[in-house]
């Protein structure tokens, strides 16, 4: 009977020393995968700091050379008129030419960029696009734009700057 005990003992220990070395082992690799895990999470954390930050640049970009077609246009409209302070023609019918030439130019470039002009004589006011500097006794029919002082421009459909009117009562 002694040696069923022993032999009961051995196999015991046995029994432990099988379930530590897996216990053990289910650790390490338990502890394999969290470090597998912790290093992927760093690596998609720089990924999306690496991306956000390629964004930010292109957005920074985006934003200073914007305006770059633009002011290549514009930069002929400002030669015709250098242009034209240097001719040395004294007729007002020669610079009025110029100016026209000039104006149309900018009107070609304005239409370029979708830059429409907003001129509401006769139009109902509507203060998303109007700015009412003064409401007057008028023949025109009440609330309706009869002078324009000032143009108003939008660019895209959105007003850049709304016309002054004057509206009637």
């Amino acid at each position: 009977m002694q040696e069923e005990n022993q032999q009961d003992a051995i196999n015991e220990s046995a029994n432990q020393e099988e379930i530590t070395n897996p216990a053990e082992a289910r650790i390490a690799e338990l502890e394999a995968a969290l470090e597998e895990a912790k290093a992927n999470v760093l690596y998609t954390k720089a990924e999306g700091e690496n991306i956000r930050r390629r964004a930010m640049d292109d957005i920074d970009k985006a934003r200073k050379f914007a305006l770059e077609k633009f002011s290549n246009e514009l930069l002929a409209v400002k030669d015709s008129l250098d242009a034209a302070l240097l001719i040395e023609a004294t007729e007002v019918q020669s610079y009025k030419d110029g100016v026209q030439l000039t104006a149309n130019q900018l009107s070609s470039v304005f239409d370029k960029f979708n830059i429409a002009e907003i001129n509401p004589v006769g139009e109902k006011f509507d203060p998303n696009k109007h700015q009412a500097i003064s409401m007057q006794e008028n023949s025109g029919e009440p609330n309706t734009v009869f002078s324009v002082l000032q143009k108003g421009y939008t660019l895209n459909d959105r007003v850049l700057r709304p016309a002054l009117v004057m509206v009637a009562k």
